[in-house]
């Protein structure tokens, strides 16, 4: 499991990924994202929740898709105290499309694309497409991270087991 921002690659060549690298025991940083109907989204709509943090290039990829529906699935086994938040530079309206489409309704998408800091305060801005890289992050209530992962290939899935098993033992 790659817990490093810098040894990321995209279909097994090298790319660059900007941003500040997160690692176990740091805060999770504030962050102001659009929602779904356009309305700001905040770290602070989450508070006193456990938190699983997803960044994803887009809702409209096979890998993402796939990614999006399985932790759907997961975070209905983790109980009412976790929350499950998906961000990519998507619109809104093609975030709210796909979830309808999918019947994806357990958790949370927003995207970066308006503000543009969440990708730069998670280190998961992908410099070439100016997409964001594929992360999970998880955090306690108090918003202590325990769990990072930074995918080492985009195009390829986080490792569920790993981040669910770190969410259980919050």
């Amino acid at each position: 499991m790659n817990t490093s921002n810098k040894n990321i690659s995209f279909k097994g060549e090298k790319t660059a990924v900007a941003g500040r690298e997160l690692s176990v025991g740091d805060k999770l940083p504030s962050f102001k994202l659009t929602a779904n109907d356009l309305s700001d989204l905040e770290s602070s709509d989450f508070a006193g929740k456990k938190l699983i943090v997803c960044s994803v290039p887009s809702l409209d990829t096979p890998v993402c898709s796939t990614e999006t529906k399985r932790f759907n699935e997961e975070i209905s086994k983790l109980g009412d105290d976790f929350a499950l938040l998906v961000v990519s530079m998507d619109l809104p309206f093609a975030q709210k499309r796909w979830c309808g489409a999918e019947g994806v309704d357990k958790i949370t998408t927003a995207s970066d694309y308006k503000y543009r800091s969440f990708g730069e305060d998670f280190g998961v801005v992908w410099q070439g497409p100016q997409l964001l890289a594929r992360a999970v992050f998880v955090a306690d209530q108090s918003g202590e991270i325990k769990h990072v992962e930074y995918v080492s290939d985009i195009a390829q899935e986080p490792d569920y087991d790993a981040a669910v098993k770190a969410a259980k033992n919050i």
